[in-house]
């Protein structure tokens, strides 16, 4: 029979495999600290809006706590990379031993390069591979330039109005021929041959690549960061297609990696990992980006925490309930509130747009929110901090953070 959880300790395993069940390190956090929470959490979202801090610094801080951003910056823009590039949970940094077995199982249509003339797409992929083969990793916008490439602006908004070098270099990326070297200060790519990004790795020729293992591979990695979750939840992680997960989810039970569980409240087949621990109590506290791995698949969010939870960037904004930019706030084992956060870097100050109470928060979610605010705003060199009253929490966040 099953093990039968209870939905704390589902929740307990849960943040405990997304190494948020604990209060931060206390020293300095190194290199190798934040190797091992990258290692944890497989990969980390990338996204380009930046009204806060871009999204893929904040996951380790919110584990990690104060720490420098330079040290993603070495890991995914220098050699030996451990942070690499790539399209799994929508884009993201990977680990690079995940790289083959994604390209056998992502493919983005949308990049439009395949509507173009076949013979334009060849002939200007060739320029960009010469190129980039005796030259340093480059943008697009220095590519186009460099092989003297000139087309009429586009204005119809297709493909985000990208001219044909950058379809191309899109194209390139997808197929695993070229990658993302680094990003410039903008947040546009270099690309390079990814030969050149990754000189270490052995890749297989295409045909000896094995799909069905590449599945097991990434389904047990997503298994490893979620702890414990649905056929559904392993395939929103790396965005792998349900069907064939669910392959995978059974060949890994077979083996002993997974095991089916019962979780009161859930209703639906749940698995947990082999090696995921069930801490005793959880008492971790963390500002949780939109694009956390913690809350990617919103149905495992609600059926775990009971938290409903949108992003309502492209919402209309008379039609938002929270606010632009809302950051859920993780106290011990609970989401307990959301705020809406805006860093206005000029005037040196964090802005708390609006701050909303879950029904059922603790009483001392204004103190434990207030002092996980003032560490943000260190963290990001903000000197002061602005409340807005929008909001049930927002008072007693402007008492406390006075109290402070």
């Amino acid at each position: 029979m099953p093990a039968s959880l209870s939905l704390h300790q589902a929740r307990r395993i849960a943040l405990a495999a997304q190494g948020l069940h604990k209060g931060r390190p206390t020293g300095p956090v190194t290199a190798r600290t934040v190797g091992r929470t990258f290692a944890r959490l497989q990969l980390v979202q990338i996204d380009s809006v930046n009204v806060l801090v871009r999204s893929h610094f904040l996951p380790f801080y919110s584990r990690l706590g104060d720490y420098d951003r330079t040290i993603l910056e070495r890991m995914s823009g220098s050699h030996p990379r451990r942070m690499l590039e790539y399209w799994a949970h929508e884009a993201s940094y990977i680990r690079p031993e995940h790289y083959q077995d994604l390209l056998l199982w992502q493919k983005r249509a949308w990049v439009g390069a395949s509507r173009m003339d076949p013979e334009v797409r060849s002939a200007v992929a060739a320029k960009i591979l010469a190129t980039l083969a005796r030259s340093r990793p480059m943008t697009a916008a220095e590519l186009t330039a460099r092989i003297g490439h000139v087309e009429e602006r586009q204005t119809d908004n297709w493909g985000w109005n990208w001219n044909t070098v950058k379809r191309v270099l899109e194209h390139l990326f997808e197929e695993g021929v070229v990658s993302a070297a680094s990003r410039t200060g903008q947040f546009e790519r270099r690309y390079a041959l990814t030969a050149k990004v990754l000189p270490q790795m052995q890749m297989l020729p295409a045909g000896e690549a094995d799909p069905s293992a590449a599945l097991h591979r990434l389904t047990e990695a997503a298994a490893r960061a979620h702890g414990i979750g649905s056929i559904r939840c392993f395939a929103d992680y790396f965005r792998t297609p349900v069907k064939a997960t669910a392959l995978s989810v059974e060949h890994l039970v077979k083996q002993g990696r997974l095991e089916p569980v019962t979780v009161s409240g859930w209703g639906r087949d749940v698995f947990r990992h082999v090696e995921a621990a069930t801490p005793r109590r959880a008492a971790g506290r963390a500002l949780l980006s939109p694009f956390d791995s913690l809350v990617f698949e919103r149905r495992r969010l609600w059926e775990l925490f009971g938290f409903h939870y949108r992003i309502e960037i492209y919402t209309p904004e008379h039609k938002r309930r929270f606010g632009y930019y809302v950051l859920p706030f993780l106290l011990r084992d609970k989401l307990v509130a959301r705020v809406d956060l805006k860093a206005d870097r000029p005037a040196g100050r964090l802005l708390v747009k609006s701050a909303y109470a879950e029904p059922d928060a603790p009483a001392d979610t204004a103190v434990e929110l207030a002092a996980e605010l003032a560490l943000m705003a260190g963290w990001l060199g903000l000197p002061e901090i602005d409340v807005a009253p929008a909001g049930d929490l927002a008072a007693a966040l402007r008492h406390e953070l006075r109290r402070l």
